[in-house]
């Protein structure tokens, strides 16, 4: 069956949900889970794969092989976060049409200044009006299809305030942004006057940051408000680097798996979930005896 497009499932009634992932197996877990979306967070490949902070550290080529392997894995649309597009004008170019041939769906740009950081940590600055609107106008010509949707973001809240949040955000949809996600604002209030401005004309994006500089809500308490996505981008890596440290913690102590086993796949559970029974069977299929002493 075809796959909904991510652009009809944003104008639809019910929110679009999409966890925050770092790699295939993620992916993998989210899409078994019943999600319709997955959301690449750039925070979280910093988190993981280097074991740093959301700084400005993650390049587009350590984003692009990530997509890569999750596009392989999972058919549900993927929300790429590709930064500040890794450079200028050109560089969104070649950023969304990478991203776009490796699979994303929906490419997310922000409007920070190089090196980026995370959207609930404070020392942001921001590039002009100007120069976003032209990026935002770069990406929209170098998508191949018109169904990848430009999420444009912007930051200006924690830098400039909500007002000028909503009159950068005026320009970004009419520079023809597909999804408008402004991060971080501080309360309910800042929420709903930023439903207000821009409902009727584009879909909103919301991010849930446990800890973060916005209230915690639910997807339902979104939806009623009037937002169409939400992203819960760090979610996993901090279930993981709790339950981490929690089975480290066990190991060390016990010096056995045996009083976490509860907590965890066995051998055959994990290779289960990974398909690797039908993967063999597979390759067995091409097996040169299969083939031996046929003419054809």
């Amino acid at each position: 069956m075809p796959q909904v497009p991510l652009s009809a499932r944003l104008t639809g009634q019910d929110i679009v949900v999409a966890p925050g992932v770092y790699d295939a197996l993620g992916a993998v877990l989210a899409e078994r889970a019943g999600f319709s979306a997955v959301y690449l967070s750039g925070a979280s490949i910093a988190y993981c794969r280097f074991g740093r902070p959301d700084i400005g550290l993650v390049g587009m080529s350590e984003v692009a092989d990530t997509l890569s392997a999750i596009r392989e894995r999972v058919g549900v649309p993927i929300i790429v976060d590709a930064d500040t597009g890794f450079g200028n004008a050109l560089n969104v170019a070649r950023t969304v049409t990478l991203f776009e041939r490796l699979g994303a769906n929906a490419i997310q740009l922000e409007d920070q200044t190089l090196p980026k950081r995370c959207g609930h940590l404070a020392g942001k600055t921001l590039v002009s009006t100007g120069e976003m609107v032209g990026k935002i106008k770069a990406a929209l010509d170098a998508r191949a299809n018109d169904e990848t949707l430009i999420v444009a973001r912007t930051d200006a809240i924690a830098v400039e305030g909500l007002q000028a949040a909503l009159s950068r955000g005026q320009a970004y949809v009419d520079a023809g942004a597909d999804v408008l996600f402004v991060e971080a604002p501080r309360s309910s209030g800042d929420m709903e006057e930023i439903v207000k401005r821009f409902q009727a004309r584009v879909p909103l994006m919301a991010n849930m940051v446990e800890g973060g500089q916005t209230p915690m809500k639910t997807a339902q308490d979104l939806q009623s408000v009037g937002y169409s996505l939400v992203i819960f981008p760090g979610g996993l890596v901090r279930a993981f680097a709790r339950m981490a440290s929690d089975y480290f913690t066990s190991l060390r102590q016990h010096g056995s798996n045996t009083p976490f086993s509860e907590r965890m796949l066995d051998f055959q559970g994990l290779n289960d979930l990974l398909g690797t029974p039908e993967m063999l069977a597979k390759g067995s299929s091409y097996d040169a005896g299969n083939f031996e002493g046929r003419d054809d």
